[in-house]
């Protein structure tokens, strides 16, 4: 259910993945996107399975409506019942406490915190978002709350790797031409984008030093969702919250 779990300083990073939920085909199991054909009454049992496998309420979770762009909503509670979600790819809080989740199947989810402000962020970085600049316009919104770059604990999870993210060379040499260190080739020599290293590389120019990413890849992990090798299929989630 929590493929990844690390705690650092009061900080917490959780990574799920797709197993011990209650969803079926193609969405098994533990399928925790909301907006992806699966019965909604499977979602929210599985939601709550993660949060409480997590320690945390599954009602105070802060989810976001994500679009692929590079727009950020500071939050200090969950969105009213009732209320739409805005159309975000970050979300950043002051309010310890306060989980924050962000969906994936291939897409690079960003945590990010800094323990002695108090402050952190969720955000969805795929190849659109990362080039539009989610990661630094969270950081930015982060360090109008107080929050240090060379204090944040930097995490990224499970997303599809360069050497198997291919795309027409075109879409390589645009998406280059914004972030180069995301130029990649896939393993058969064609060619590819590397969205979590183009997320790095923006992290290490906006001072964020303790920064991890996670080894698995979506597309090649059969534990994971990835919406590029299944199409039809679920979303994984990953939180972060502060003590």
């Amino acid at each position: 259910m929590i493929g990844q779990r690390e705690s650092v300083s009061g900080a917490h990073f959780a990574f799920t993945d797709r197993w011990g939920g209650v969803s079926a085909a193609p969405y098994e199991e533990l399928n925790l996107g909301g907006a992806v054909g699966d019965d909604p009454e499977a979602v929210r049992t599985n939601r709550e399975l993660a949060a409480k496998s997590l320690g945390i309420d599954p009602a105070t979770v802060v989810w976001m409506n994500q679009v692929h762009g590079a727009d950020v909503a500071v939050v200090d509670g969950p969105w009213p019942a009732g209320a739409e979600i805005p159309q975000v790819d970050a979300v950043v809080t002051a309010r310890r406490g306060l989980a924050l989740a962000v969906l994936t199947a291939d897409c690079v989810p960003v945590l990010l915190a800094d323990p002695v402000a108090g402050v952190a962020a969720a955000a969805h970085a795929g190849r659109p978002g990362m080039t539009a600049g989610v990661v630094p316009a969270a950081v930015r919104a982060m360090t109008e709350l107080g929050a240090d770059p060379a204090r944040i604990v930097a995490r990224t999870g499970p997303a599809v790797c360069g050497r198997c993210y291919e795309v027409p060379e075109a879409m390589r040499a645009e998406v280059a031409a914004v972030e180069p260190a995301a130029h990649a080739e896939t393993s058969w020599g064609t060619p590819a984008v590397d969205v979590a290293a183009g997320v790095h590389a923006q992290l290490v120019r906006l001072g964020v030093a303790d920064r991890a990413q996670s080894p698995v890849c979506t597309l090649e992990s059969g534990d994971h969702f990835s919406y590029r090798r299944d199409r039809s299929t679920g979303r994984l989630a990953s939180y972060v919250w502060l003590d």
